[in-house]
């Protein structure tokens, strides 16, 4: 019998490059060692150029294409996440895991998934959206009028992005114009959202799974070391505990469940996805943010969910191929 010839795509132009290689040396990894009776699986790197490369040696996407039947797409942030890559690959015509190229759009995009979701009944922080140049240009003026009509401390960050890159919490209005600043230099427009002090959680769901339309994993307890789960708690060995099964009651167990579904669903997403969440004490469970391919480094949150319920990466990414093949 021929094997699959499974391209991982992992690199990129984008701020999450890193995760990015790691989430597919794991995939590569896994298809090698555990499931290469069935899967002949191609190392395909994107340099933070946006060139492609196999074995070291720079190939168009058309060159690379032609020599796998389907991609399992490894990629994070700008250029993979955002349905860039996923046009490409639309185009000719090759199978691939995640969502398809105008989901992931909107799934990149904050407010726009803010906006659809919360017509969905989830609830999302107060917000605004502010073009970069704007900002650039009078950034103190911006600053200042934000400061004086958002409930303070306020969440500024990139419309646009993952992995917590450009995120920070501002209490002061110092903080606030260099939050500003980072944020509209990382990405075309800024998002300035109210700060809801809770217990942060994340829940992945992966469709088809387990004999369910759209299987949740279990919720996944947050406790970072600083102020929110940035990109350093995220990614480094001491930066949050993470907490699985997490600590909350069955009800709002059962509730993020609930929402990441609906969130997935709402988008239009494929395959898996993970959400974000925030449990504020009385106000209750608020959406965050949606990760349309979601890390699957040995320190990512989704294997650790589904190694909870006895799930291992080998099983997700047989699982995750089938389904772009469609044989699930």
């Amino acid at each position: 019998m021929s094997k699959t010839r499974v391209g991982v795509l992992r690199g990129g132009p984008s701020t999450e490059y890193e995760v990015s290689l790691k989430s597919g040396s794991s995939i590569l990894s896994t298809l090698r060692d555990d499931m290469s009776d069935r899967y002949h699986a191609i190392d395909i790197f994107i340099d933070k150029k946006g060139l492609w490369h196999i074995d070291g040696v720079a190939v168009t996407p058309e060159q690379v294409l032609k020599k796998v039947d389907v991609i399992f797409n490894a990629l994070h942030g700008a250029y993979g996440e955002d349905g860039t890559v996923q046009a490409l690959l639309d185009t000719f015509g090759i199978p691939y895991t995640g969502s398809q190229a105008v989901p992931s759009a909107m799934g990149m995009n904050k407010q726009i998934t803010n906006s659809i979701v919360a017509r969905h009944g989830v609830k999302v922080p107060l917000s605004k959206e502010i073009p970069s140049h704007e900002i650039l240009a009078d950034v103190l003026s911006h600053a200042r009028a934000i400061f004086n009509s958002f409930p303070i401390p306020v969440v500024v960050k990139p419309t646009s992005g993952g992995s917590s890159v450009g995120v920070t919490i501002a209490q002061t209005l110092e903080e606030l114009t260099q939050a500003l600043s980072i944020a509209a230099a990382l990405d075309r427009t800024v998002l300035v959202q109210e700060y809801i002090k809770g217990i942060e959680a994340t829940c992945g769901v992966i469709e088809h799974f387990r004999n369910e339309h759209i299987y949740a994993l279990p919720p996944v307890e947050i406790r970072p070391a600083g102020q929110f789960f940035d990109y350093e708690s995220k990614y480094s060995e001491s930066g949050a505990r993470e907490i699985v099964p997490a600590t909350f009651s069955d009800a709002d167990k059962r509730t993020i469940e609930a929402l990441a579904r609906t969130v997935h669903s709402a988008l239009g997403l494929r395959h898996y996805s993970r959400s974000d969440f925030i449990i504020h004490p009385r106000r209750g469970v608020y959406f965050l943010e949606v990760n349309t391919l979601p890390g699957l480094t040995s320190q990512s949150l989704f294997p650790k969910a589904l190694a909870s319920v006895g799930g291992k990466l080998h099983e997700l990414a047989d699982h995750l191929i089938k389904l772009s093949l469609k044989l699930v």
